[in-house]
């Protein structure tokens, strides 16, 4: 695609175009990172790049950025074209739909699918191979649901949805509008809920439903439980990496982002806005406020307030923990120490 085409596309997206400096209209095939990229092939560069320092290595005809003088300027000299927005990763992105064309599957039910007669299926549909849909279920229009995925009964399927191979999800989920459901994932399996008696283990019924809003994307290899009364919720458009397990009745708020292994245990509220890196594992019940930032390998054991940036095991604020880390490595001559006072 030329150059000047992808400008006019961004131009109609939503990057805040600013402006474009074309030295040679040069056709894009592709993209790649800057370090990699060479001739016919677009990248990104924004102000705080780690990458910057090495610009000058760069072999991409075209460079996405924000309007720096001191970039721009070394574009200029290195004759670079390049296209000045006010967020050249969200460009980039655009640019990255515009570029790689997603295989069309047609609307159609595959010979192999199984579809119950009370079950409804939408307009537009693409229904894969080896598809199963249950009793009362209803599938909204222009979904895609990929081959191996098992829907079972009186689960509501909204419109515009993407579930990937080999899904399950489990009767009375809800599913709204727009949202992604990556491989391998379940949505709605039972709870982990056990009662101890007498040294045995008494299974709590699971009889509650998953409702998803719209938007939302979860990764590959998810698992979200349902409660046993109740329902586990997750708001409009959060995301979830790979390998995250959401327990039985939690309460998830808009706008989330969750890393890979995030494990959320029974009946935890997590606010609005709220960013949890890799490995985070919040306790049951445990009520998260919104905009919280919780850093890898964190373990939430206690409500946290709006806003705070965690770290550390048990969590706690994340400039305590920086300070504590920073002692652990003196432990071992801080005790030396101690023992030679206290044979003093």
């Amino acid at each position: 695609m030329l150059l000047s085409k992808l400008v006019d596309l961004i131009k109609i997206g939503d990057s805040r175009f600013i402006k474009a400096n074309i030295f040679e209209n040069i056709d894009i095939e592709n993209a790649a990172s800057l370090d990699i990229a060479s001739k016919n092939q677009i990248s990104f560069l924004e102000e705080n790049n780690i990458l910057k320092d090495n610009l000058g290595k760069t072999s991409a005809s075209a460079i996405i950025t924000s309007n720096n003088i001191e970039i721009l300027g070394i574009l200029k000299s290195l004759n670079i074209s390049n296209i000045v927005v006010e967020n050249p990763r969200i460009a980039f992105a655009e640019i990255l739909n515009y570029l790689y064309e997603e295989i069309n599957f047609s609307p159609g039910i595959d010979d192999s699918a199984v579809i119950r007669r009370s079950a409804k299926v939408g307009k537009n549909c693409y229904i894969g191979p080896h598809v199963y849909i249950g009793e009362n279920s209803i599938i909204g229009d222009n979904n895609k649901i990929f081959p191996g995925t098992t829907i079972l009964g009186n689960v509501r399927l909204g419109n515009n949805n993407v579930i990937h191979p080999n899904c399950v999800i489990y009767e009375n989920t809800i599913i709204e509008n727009n949202c992604v459901i990556n491989s391998n994932t379940v949505i709605g399996s039972e709870g982990f809920g056990f009662i101890p008696q007498d040294g045995k283990w008494i299974k709590m019924p699971q009889k509650g439903a998953v409702i998803i809003k719209s938007f939302v994307e979860i990764g590959t290899n998810c698992c979200i439980d349902r409660p046993s009364v109740g329902n586990t919720f997750i708001d409009e458009g959060t995301k979830m990496d790979n390998l995250v397990q959401i327990g039985h009745g939690v309460k998830i708020g808009k706008n989330c982002a969750f890393a890979a292994q995030v494990g959320i245990a029974g009946g935890a509220v997590i606010g609005n806005g709220v960013i949890l890196a890799g490995q985070v594992g919040v306790n049951n019940r445990v009520r998260v406020g919104n905009n919280v930032i919780a850093s890898s390998k964190c373990g939430i054991h206690c409500d946290i307030e709006d806003g705070e940036v965690i770290s550390g095991f048990p969590a706690m604020k994340n400039k305590s923990w920086l300070r504590s880390s920073s002692v652990f490595k003196k432990l071992p001559e801080l005790a030396k120490k101690l023992r030679q006072l206290d044979k003093k």
